[in-house]
């Protein structure tokens, strides 16, 4: 998300950095590239003129021209105007509410909402150890129910479904009453996927509000949906009073200008993003962070929380004690880093996170993409305990089972056992020397085991 976005906001800026003064017809220039900037984004023009006119009345005043660094100056003011507009700090889910806490899914057709369900359950259960219970009224789209019933199995949660009646309004009720009495701690419900323009599904749902006390009403919308994203959000903040936005598919769009547009048509916060098809791929919206990104600051914070969120720590505390002892790193510990590298989204989500400039030239390495770390840890699922542990063992002939095993090729195999190697000697000096000799070892570079 932001990519495109993120690209053209940095080049205008960086034209700043320089100057020892700013002047109007310099502000004025570098304004005009933020304006097609955010235009080009898909940005809605009523937002785009607000956030000009507010960084330009800065941009011009006493804070910039007493600044010894104005070029700075000026860049610290649109990152601010950002997170402005991107709206107030992160709170997640509002869970200050008699137990069960009803949590209302709303949104168009198609915008992820019941995968939005199951992630949401997802998040309460692993960050905030709630029990959530899940439900759809959606008896419009053919399985809509059972995909929801999958996801909820996938992920440990309950749910549930009427058998009593097939009218929305009712099944809503019945659900609300099936969480009290299960004592779970927030309902979770999934609503049909309606047009804006739909008069009687717009009716549904206000109905479906009306009839049992939600907490959270959140609008669910695709962040690739554009301007139609605005007319939307516009029409489901009047009729339901929605109390947050939830953007989905984040990952998959390089503009980002929903994310800069819903929140100022609407005046609602944006709560959480999706950058994924798993479950665990949602993320606690942070402006001041996402500005950050957005300006070429890196989110480095997000980065940090989602390293101690999703390392396991005892597989981490085994190694270190392992490698301590003078045994040595093999394929089996290998294997435990490449999935937990995968937990994160890969090595490419991670630099993502990372300042312009820190990033490796050229972009992702090779051979670091989530196909790549899938086949690495299918050739070493397919090796035997011992050739796990003793790699040296591995002889041309078990090379082809191995490669076989995987349904890839051996020079798969011959990669693999390359970057083995090296990532193994980087394990004894860290062993012998600590992590100066490591980091001494790597002279800054990415680690040598990660081509």
């Amino acid at each position: 998300m932001f990519d495109k976005l993120s690209e053209r906001l940095t080049q205008a800026v960086n034209a700043l950095r320089g100057r020892g003064r700013i002047t109007e017809e310099n502000v004025s220039d570098t304004l005009r590239q933020v304006r097609m900037a955010l235009l080009e984004a898909d940005v809605a023009l009523p937002v785009v003129k607000e956030f000009i006119e507010r960084v330009k009345a800065r941009a011009l005043g006493a804070e910039v021209n007493a600044s010894l660094t104005p070029g700075q100056a000026f860049i610290k003011i649109i990152h601010t105007e950002l997170v402005q507009v991107l709206g107030e700090p992160a709170r997640g889910l509002n869970l200050r509410a008699e137990p069960p806490v009803v949590v209302l899914l709303a949104g168009l057709q198609g915008a992820g909402k019941t995968t939005t369900a199951a992630k949401l359950a997802r998040w309460l259960a692993t960050t905030q150890k709630k029990k959530a219970l899940l439900t759809s009224t959606d008896i419009y789209r053919p399985a809509a129910m059972l995909q929801l019933e999958r996801l909820a199995g996938d992920i440990g949660a309950a749910y549930w479904a009427s058998s009593d009646t097939r009218e929305p309004t009712a099944m809503a009720k019945a659900a609300y009453e099936q969480a009290k009495r299960g004592l779970f701690d927030v309902l979770i419900l999934d609503t049909a996927g309606r047009l804006h323009v739909d008069a009687d599904m717009m009716a549904e749902v206000r109905a479906i509000d009306a009839a049992i006390p939600a907490t959270e009403r959140l609008f669910i919308v695709d962040a690739m949906a554009g301007q139609d994203a605005v007319n939307a959000a516009r029409a489901f903040n009047e009729a339901l009073d929605l109390t947050g936005i939830v953007l989905t598919k984040a990952d998959g769009d390089a503009r980002g200008g929903a994310a800069l547009s819903v929140r100022q048509v609407t005046g609602r916060p944006i709560l959480f993003y999706g950058v994924g098809e798993k479950t665990e791929a949602l993320e606690l919206f942070h402006p001041e962070r996402i500005a950050a990104r957005i300006l070429g600051m890196g989110d480095v914070l997000s980065l940090v929380e989602e390293v101690e969120q999703k390392i396991d720590r005892e597989k981490a505390e085994r190694l270190a004690k392992k490698l301590k002892k003078g045994y040595d790193f093999d394929l089996t510990d290998l294997r435990d880093q490449l999935q937990q590298f995968m937990s994160m989204g890969g090595i490419g989500a991670m630099l993502d996170k990372l300042p312009a400039g820190m990033a490796p030239a050229g972009g992702l390495p090779p051979g670091t993409d989530e196909k790549a770390l899938k086949h690495q840890i299918a050739l070493i699922n397919s090796m035997t305990p011992r050739e796990r542990r003793f790699p040296a063992i591995i002889d041309g002939s078990r090379k082809r089972r191995i490669a076989a095993g995987a349904g890839l090729g051996v020079p798969e195999v011959n990669r693999l056992l390359k970057q083995f190697l090296t990532m193994q000697k980087m394990m004894k000096r860290v062993s012998k020397g600590g992590l100066r000799n490591l980091l001494r070892g790597l002279g800054g570079r990415m680690p040598p085991g990660v081509r």
